[in-house]
């Protein structure tokens, strides 16, 4: 069968090298190695380092794996909140996120849009006693991007508060300021091309001191995937449970890779694959914008609306060996999502581009 080129937003295709890592990973017994032995936290320390500087993290700032960022909206809330989160909503993974603060019993609290755009970012609608406040940075649901800025003004009104960013579709492509955030994640089947089942989690001292003192008032803040427990574990590059290796050396390999190839052209490719797939929704007739604000489409997660069922164009243009995403929840059969991630070239871009272009349904 001929290979596909997968389009999807997660899991999506693999970066370009991870094939040649996976050979070097069986001579090398990656995947037979105690997950605490000295070669897989050296695995841990190099990707660590990798991202640190990928994504210019702080030095003084930590980094986590666990199993996924679902994993960590659970953990977030159980180490990070007593009683009141804040969550601005627009679109379902922003308001998953929110549902699980509820379900946690937590006085949860959200700003709400319509799908295909932003809440209005209102300052004074947000408690001065809230904990955390979160926003997904790139809404994989809907293609709709948060403006830093935005995140920053909340931040600057509401210092005390845990800022949460969900990073799962946008890092490391969107650059943000990470000394205006405490806690970030992501995973890494989206941009980093890699194998679903790991997930990274980025925080700050004040998370840390926040998880001690909730435990220290007698709150329960999880069982073994604390915060405590992973810095305790992290301090010597070692997770808290039996993780998967393998991924955490893709990740240090595929992260050397985007580093040889620097940041700077990942994302100056990120910014015209973007405008080129916005460029298509607009000029082709059968489709038009569900992210009508230029300002908020996504550069990586790209969403048309269909005139004709989506399902007919998915299965057109997999007969021509590219997948694409089916619109999410509600909007399935309607809208077409594709992901340009950063093993997606350019050169394929412009093919997926001109197939569809020639194309009428």
């Amino acid at each position: 069968m001929a290979r596909k080129i997968f389009f999807t937003p997660g899991p999506s295709a693999l970066y370009f090298t991870v094939e040649e890592h996976l050979k070097q990973a069986v001579r090398d017994q990656v995947m037979e190695v105690n997950h605490r032995s000295k070669q897989a936290s050296a695995y841990y320390q190099h990707a660590v380092e990798n991202l640190k500087t990928l994504m210019n993290i702080p030095e003084d700032y930590h980094v986590f794996f666990l199993s996924s960022a679902t994993e960590i909206w659970e953990r977030q809330i159980q180490n990070l909140v007593v009683d009141k989160s804040y969550h601005f909503c627009n679109g379902a993974f922003s308001n998953r996120f929110y549902e699980f603060s509820k379900s946690l019993g937590k006085q949860a609290l959200k700003s709400e849009s319509r799908f295909g755009a932003i809440p209005e970012v209102n300052t004074d609608d947000i408690p001065q006693d809230t904990e955390l406040i979160s926003f997904a940075l790139n809404e994989t649901s809907t293609g709709v991007t948060f403006p830093v800025e935005e995140i920053y003004k909340v931040r600057k009104s509401h210092p005390e508060a845990i800022i949460a960013v969900d990073g799962v579709s946008a890092f490391p492509v969107i650059d943000i300021d990470f000394t205006q955030i405490d806690s970030a994640y992501f995973s890494v089947q989206k941009c980093f091309g890699l194998p679903a089942g790991l997930g990274v989690w980025i925080v700050n001292n004040r998370c840390i001191e926040k998880a001690l003192k909730k435990e220290a008032e007698g709150h329960s803040i999880g069982t073994y995937q604390t915060l405590p427990n992973l810095f305790k574990n992290g301090s010597k590059f070692q997770t808290t449970y039996t993780i998967n290796v393998l991924n955490i050396f893709l990740l240090m390999k595929v992260t050397t890779d985007m580093l040889n190839k620097s940041i700077d052209v990942i994302r100056r490719e990120s910014n015209y694959k973007g405008l080129l797939l916005q460029k298509m929704i607009t000029d082709h007739p059968s489709f038009n914008h569900f992210v009508t604000d230029e300002k908020l489409q996504s550069k990586t997660v790209v969403v048309a609306n269909t005139l004709t069922s989506s399902q007919e164009w998915i299965d057109e243009l997999s007969s021509k060996g590219f997948v694409l995403g089916n619109g999410y929840g509600e909007y399935k059969g309607k809208q077409i999502r594709i992901a340009s991630f950063p093993t997606h070239s350019k050169e394929l871009i412009e093919l997926l581009y001109d197939t569809i272009n020639g194309m009428k349904l």
